[in-house]
């Protein structure tokens, strides 16, 4: 079994529909340290983005991608906007010019997307962003087996974005709050780890469907 374009189509679904559920919990959480909209600008992003793969029709991975994330921008005018739109340009660079990649290869999309909000962002782990999800969850994917790379970058993103509840924001509108930051979780994290689980998900049924370990 190799991923392919339609299981990356279907994964920009998932991504948008899962943004739209949790559209009204995430700005609520926003709200906290925040301006409130992160709900509905993950929503409307993972939405233009879902949209933009499914117009494409036949294409390659990184194709894919690069639309995912021109959408995601242009849909997007916070700072999540440039994060996941470079993100999204990283990981079709690993993903490549081509209709279907070893499965085995997967999880290191993960790591070019954490590598990407890293380098666009500024940041690093601990100071209460998205990458508290994402660098954990690049972290845990070693040499291997998949699955087990799967699980732990999962419980990975899981575990950073709750940590950051006891995080003081350094950088971004948060940061203004100082010590009034610490004890309400980050929505950008949360949010990234609920895209990192779907993803993890995917990758882990079609392993399951094959009895990959």
């Amino acid at each position: 079994m190799t991923y392919q374009t339609r299981h990356l189509a279907a994964l920009f679904h998932s991504f948008a529909s899962l943004m739209i559920r949790e559209r009204d919990a995430l700005c609520q959480m926003d709200g906290l340290i925040g301006d409130a909209d992160h709900g509905i600008t993950m929503a409307q992003g993972m939405a233009a983005a879902r949209d933009a793969v499914a117009a494409l029709g036949d294409a390659a991975l990184q194709d894919q991608f690069n639309v995912a994330g021109k959408a995601f921008l242009n849909a997007v005018g916070a700072s999540s906007g440039p994060l996941y739109a470079t993100a999204f340009l990283r990981a079709g660079k690993v993903a490549g010019q081509r209709a279907e990649m070893p499965l085995s290869e997967t999880p290191q999309i993960i790591v070019a997307m954490a590598e990407g909000i890293a380098h666009r962002g500024k940041a690093v782990p601990g100071q209460k962003t998205m990458l508290d999800a994402w660098a954990p969850a690049a972290a845990a994917i070693g040499a291997g087996p998949l699955r087990a790379d799967i699980a732990a970058a999962r419980q990975a993103a899981q575990s950073g974005a709750r940590a950051t509840t006891d995080m003081i924001a350094t950088i971004g509108r948060a940061a203004l709050l100082g010590e009034r930051s610490r004890g309400h979780p980050d929505p950008g994290a949360a949010s990234a780890a609920m895209l990192i689980t779907v993803f993890c998900d995917q990758i882990e049924q079609l392993a399951q469907a094959l009895d990959i370990p």
